[in-house]
Order: structure tokens, then sequence, then C-alpha cells
């Protein structure tokens, strides 16, 4: 600090020159005083703005680290991504090169998977989505099949089109040698036992400059899949100039999945559409059919949809619990592809509702671990039957009067 020498006053004018001078200084000095005040006080709005926004983070990061619906991400060395070159859905040469300058959200998937893997195309679609379409822009969604008994071009294809990612992603597949090497590179696990397919679920963030950033893991679970999308996004938004804020955050804390036992009530989408809503749980017995529109990529969708109507028929005359079809729109990259489905199948034709699981909380509730799966609940609120897969119509009838009497 400088030393400031005081001189004392002289009598006469002397004093009065010196006391003009002091004041021009005063008044010249005034605007570097506001200025100084008012860059102190945007210093404290900026840094109580940043420690709110630090708060915030640390509080929405403590919620995702204790919510075993989700993944928060693990943080990755920076190495340089393996190099990537297969042949998409449209059967074009691709390479991860290509795609420099951009984020790269890259997923394991199986391109015949009805369990985990429709759940991470959700979330990385919809971690884009909440980005907005200037971010979206620098980011680019690329699938690597993670199926070795389903490798071809039309593969992939199908699972996108049934997605409704035709245009949104990029699903690379190869032969057998090059899919194996870039599962090793990645270190994904990938297995092939008598038509089961087990792989992780791995989700990499690759920066601009080809790194691998963060590395999420997809949980089995039908309410994280909106909070994936947001830890996503967040993610993303770190690796793009200006870190753009996600739009729609959801919170992270974990939702209290809704069992058979408890009460609930459900919006109708379509089918037998005399209602808005069909009530669940105790003293609301039913043939509980959980589905997602994508299905139709491994079956006829439609056709056994009808099927489900024949059952309806005979449930109503025999006194059966009746059908009541749940689509999983937590699952839907499309909100109204179910419903235009139905519409081709028979619509209010088919005699039964179909109703919206939109929170995933009933699917998790129920312990759904595959689409199209189906439970047979009792009056007091019980699971008397899990099957994994479609029932002909014969056999169903056949399963419901057995344990219902």
């Amino acid at each position: 600090m400088g030393i400031v020498s005081v001189q004392p006053e002289q009598p006469g004018g002397k004093s009065k020159q010196r006391s003009s001078a002091s004041r021009l200084a005063i008044v010249l000095g005034l605007p570097v005083l506001v200025v100084a005040a008012l860059i102190a006080v945007i210093a404290v709005v900026a840094g109580s703005r940043s420690a709110q926004h630090s708060s915030t983070e640390q509080m929405h990061f403590r919620e995702a680290a204790n919510n075993p619906d989700v993944d928060p991400g693990t943080s990755l060395p920076g190495v340089t991504a393996p190099a990537v070159s297969l042949t998409d859905q449209f059967g074009r040469r691709v390479s991860l090169r290509q795609f420099s300058g951009k984020v790269i959200v890259l997923a394991f998937v199986d391109a015949r998977c009805t369990t985990i893997c429709p759940l991470s195309t959700v979330s990385m679609t919809e971690a884009v989505h909440m980005l907005g379409p200037a971010a979206a822009k620098q980011v680019q969604l690329v699938g690597i099949d993670a199926n070795p008994d389903a490798t071809k071009v039309a593969d992939v294809r199908a699972y996108s089109q049934a997605h409704q990612m035709m245009r949104s992603w990029d699903f690379l597949t190869g032969s057998d040698r090059e899919l194996t090497a870039v599962w090793r590179a990645y270190h994904v696990y990938v297995a092939a036992s008598h038509g089961n397919i087990d792989h992780e679920p791995a989700i990499y963030l690759i920066d601009q400059h080809g790194k691998e950033r963060t590395l999420y893991l997809t949980q089995m679970a039908y309410a994280g899949v909106g909070q994936q999308a947001d830890l996503i996004a967040d993610g993303i938004a770190k690796l793009l100039p200006g870190h753009p804020a996600p739009h729609h955050v959801v919170p992270l804390q974990l939702a209290k999945s809704i069992g058979p036992g408890a009460p609930v009530s459900l919006p109708v989408i379509g089918g037998a559409d005399q209602v808005r809503a069909v009530p669940l749980g105790p003293g609301h017995p039913h043939v509980l059919v959980f589905l997602a529109s994508w299905i139709s990529e491994i079956s006829d969708l439609q056709a056994e949809l009808r099927l489900l109507a024949s059952y309806q028929q005979q449930a109503a005359s025999h006194h059966l619990p009746s059908v009541v079809a749940i689509d999983e729109s937590q699952a839907e990259t499309d909100l109204g592809a179910l419903p235009a489905q139905l519409a081709q199948a028979g619509g209010s034709g088919l005699g039964y509702p179909v109703v919206a699981d939109t929170s995933g909380r009933v699917a998790d509730g129920y312990s759904v671990q595959d689409l199209p799966w189906i439970e047979i609940t009792s009056p007091a609120g019980r699971v008397l039957f899990k099957h994994d897969g479609w029932l002909s119509s014969k056999a169903l009838t056949a399963t419901v009067t057995k344990v219902t009497r």
C-alpha cells in the first residue's frame, strides 16, 4: 500500500484554491465510485447466483446419487474414443470421425431388445430435446448394435423404424468381427445364449475433440427414463459452448412406485374409450397387458390386439376379469404411435380400454421387466399370474380361469 503525505492548509487564497480543487476531485471521483459500487453489487449478485447454481447442482447430484433408478454418470479421464467405422440403417458407411466438432451420444443397443434398450433410446433422444433445437444441431446421436444374433442392416433399420428414429440417429452395425472389436474397445460386455442377449446398457458422452467424457448405464426402471434424460442433458450441456441450461428439468428423487395393492386411475388413450380413466388396484381385478407401439418390430401388434379382443368377449360371457392394455409411455419415442396402431386394429371395436402409464410408476410397481408383459390381478389387489410375452386367446382364457377359480 502507498503512503499519502498530508500537508497542512495555508491561509488565504491558497486554501480556497485547494478547497475548489478538492471539490473538483470529489465530483470527478463520483462516477468512479458509482462504477466501483456497481461492480461490487454485480460481483455479489453473480457470486450469489453462482453459489445458488452450485448449491442446486449439488442437491441435484445428491438426489441422483440416492436414486437407484438412474445413473448420475461416471467421469472419464478424457482419453480419445476408440475409432468406429460401421454401417448405418441406410446401408451407409459411417465413422465417428465424421462427427468431429459435435458432442456424440454413443449408446450400445440390442437391435431386437424389448427390455432396457428402449429406455436408453428414449432417454438419449429426450436429453437432446431438453437442450433445445439450437443445441441439438451440435449433438450427434449414435447407436451401436449389441446383439450378435441380429447384425443385418435390416435389423438396425427395423429398430429405428419401430422407435421413430430413422432420421434421429445413426444406428450402426457390421460383421461379427467388426462389432466384437468395438465392444471390446469400449469395454462393453455382450453375450448371447439360446436367443437371450445380455449386454451392458452403456451410453458414452464424447466431446467435440473425440475424447470420452462421461459414461452412463441405463437402469431397468420406467419411472427413471425422464430423470436419466435430465442427467444426460446436463452432461451434454457441460460440453457445449455457453453450457445451455436444459429445459423441462425434472426432480431426481426416487419416484414412488405404484403396485397392485395401491389404488390408481390411468387415463384412457384408445380402445373402448367410453370412460376417461380406468381404476386399478384393490377391488378391480383385471388382465393387465403392458405394451408399447414398438412391439410391432418383433410381432404383429395389431393381430395381438385383436386376439385380446377375442379374450375380452370370452371374459364377458364367462364372468372373467376384463382386459386393460397399458401403454408404457415412458418407453415411447412418439406418444401418438400407439393410438395410431389402435385405430388400425379396430379402435373402440376392440372392446377393452387402452390406458397410459405416463409416469412409469405403475410398471415399476408391478415389476414389469419386458414388453409385452401380462399380469392377472385379484379383487384383493394381488398378482395371481405373470407372463413375459403374448398368449393366445385360448391359452389366456384357460390361464385366467385356472388362477381365478
